[in-house]
């Protein structure tokens, strides 16, 4: 049996004290945090118990590694899903979200369902298989409770049961501590959204050039040099283009998508694993719960104004692995400026996302570069934190070099946002901040931080009741 860490015995603790009052609830918690362990635990108590648990996934590598860690947990199980031979009298089933649409109906009622990834929840498939079982213990476990269109996920579950902060498992190494480093400008105006992101073949155009703002090649050169990198592409065309480029440097690197085969997908990631392979280019793949410890470096070439998206992309990163001091997170798309840093403390709530709570101007966050080592820090920092070097007052603007890749000041960025929001008592407070923040719609952002507030303290009063 798989020995949980304390924070997750803590969430399974306070998701059955919600159960009594509810009958769905939604776990968040960060990308390798251990949510399919959490599960485990949940699926075998269940079981133990003589009832019916399904655990569902919509990939096939989710499907493979869910298995493997049952396995761990003695979790005794079955797998509906195409292409596995598996057992359909045992108690708990791994389920292909895919699968399942088309044979619930064969399979005997469970008592619990567990949704991974169940951000997802509102597309079709899911939501037709949810509502076959209405009698069901409802259970979803999630990074970013947040989808593109900004459709909140209440009308599937009814209380939010948070894992510690991303900070916190850095701090305590359950996570790789990282260091991000972003662009200056990324330009994406003009480009039209479609469903809450970017048009795909805009965004192509942008993106799919021999040279883009900080030149992939050179900046993993400098910044991650023989380092496993993953990348995240716009297209799998574009994720071609970049593995022959980064071959041609003499990086060996491979591409995958989702419609590459079963078999060489796996042989893909092996090599990838073992080192034989530094770059691996995805589209759509790598994003949502794929566990590659190996991971040392992300590489972003693909602008997103999801939150989720970004979160799951830099988590793959974030993973702790022997050796591995910190993760280098090269973002080229200029996420982080639209989103804010991994570890930024985020106040989730099953009402919905608020649209637009980051601007899209980079220019928002305001850093300098050092001219001895190249570090970017905090615009009002006197002293380079890297190498100390003393800056002279030279004005508001600052010269910066083109295509250059700059290094967030993580730490001083993070404690600045999260005191001044902190500090906000009241709704006016908050509008305020967004104003000065530069926010496209501060009042819309504001309410929805104090709304997520509301909701919290309301939660932690039926707690204690």
């Amino acid at each position: 049996m798989i020995e949980l860490r304390q924070y997750q015995v803590d969430m399974i603790d306070r998701t059955r004290a919600a159960l009594k009052r509810v009958r769905a609830v939604a776990m968040v918690a960060a990308t390798g945090s251990g949510k399919t362990s959490i599960a485990s635990r949940m699926l075998k108590t269940c079981s133990d118990k003589g009832h019916g648990a399904w655990f569902l996934c919509h990939r096939r590598e989710l499907i493979t590694q869910s298995a493997i860690t049952f396995a761990k947990a003695g979790v005794d199980h079955g797998i509906v899903a195409a292409g596995f031979d598996g057992d359909r009298k045992r108690l708990v089933q791994i389920c292909s979200v895919q699968t399942l649409a088309r044979r619930w109906h064969t399979l005997a009622k469970p008592k619990l369902i567990i949704w991974d990834e169940c951000h997802h929840c509102a597309a079709s498939t899911y939501d037709t298989i949810y509502k076959q079982f209405p009698d069901a213990v409802h259970i979803g476990l999630t990074a970013s409770p947040v989808r593109l269109d900004g459709t909140g996920l209440g009308a599937w579950f009814q209380e939010i049961i948070e894992g510690p902060p991303v900070r916190s498992l850095i701090d305590e190494g359950y996570l790789s501590d990282y260091r991000l480093f972003a662009p200056k400008t990324m330009d994406t105006q003009g480009v039209h959204s479609r469903y809450g992101d970017f048009v795909k073949s805009e965004l192509n155009k942008i993106a799919d050039k021999p040279k883009i703002t900080g030149d992939a090649i050179s900046h993993y050169k400098k910044y991650a040099a023989g380092k496993r990198a993953l990348i995240f592409a716009v297209s799998i065309e574009h994720s071609q283009h970049v593995v022959q480029q980064f071959n041609d440097a003499g990086i060996k690197a491979e591409h995958v998508d989702g419609a590459t085969q079963s078999g060489e997908r796996d042989a893909i990631f092996r090599r990838f694993t073992s080192g034989e392979t530094l770059a691996l280019s995805n589209v759509e793949i790598a994003s949502e719960g794929v566990d590659i410890p190996a991971v040392e470096a992300a590489i972003l070439l693909r602008p997103t104004q999801s939150l989720g998206m970004y979160l799951q992309q830099v988590g793959r990163a974030l993973r702790p692995a022997p050796g591995k001091l910190h993760a280098i997170i090269l973002d080229h798309a200029g996420n982080a400026f639209r989103h804010g840093l991994p570890d930024d403390v985020r106040e989730w709530s099953l009402l919905g996302a608020q649209r637009n709570v980051a601007s899209k101007d980079p220019d928002d966050i305001k850093v300098k570069q050092c001219p001895i080592c190249y570090a970017t820090v905090a615009s009002y920092k006197s002293e380079c934190r890297h190498c100390g070097h003393k800056f002279v007052p030279v004005g508001r603007e600052i010269e910066t070099v083109e295509g250059e890749l700059s290094e967030v000041d993580v730490i001083q960025a993070r404690i600045a946002a999260r005191r001044e929001q902190a500090s906000a008592e009241t709704l006016d407070d908050l509008i305020r901040i967004g104003r000065l923040r530069g926010y496209k719609s501060p009042e819309k952002w504001a309410g929805f931080i104090f709304t997520a507030r509301l909701v919290k303290q309301k939660q932690k009063q039926k707690a204690a009741a």
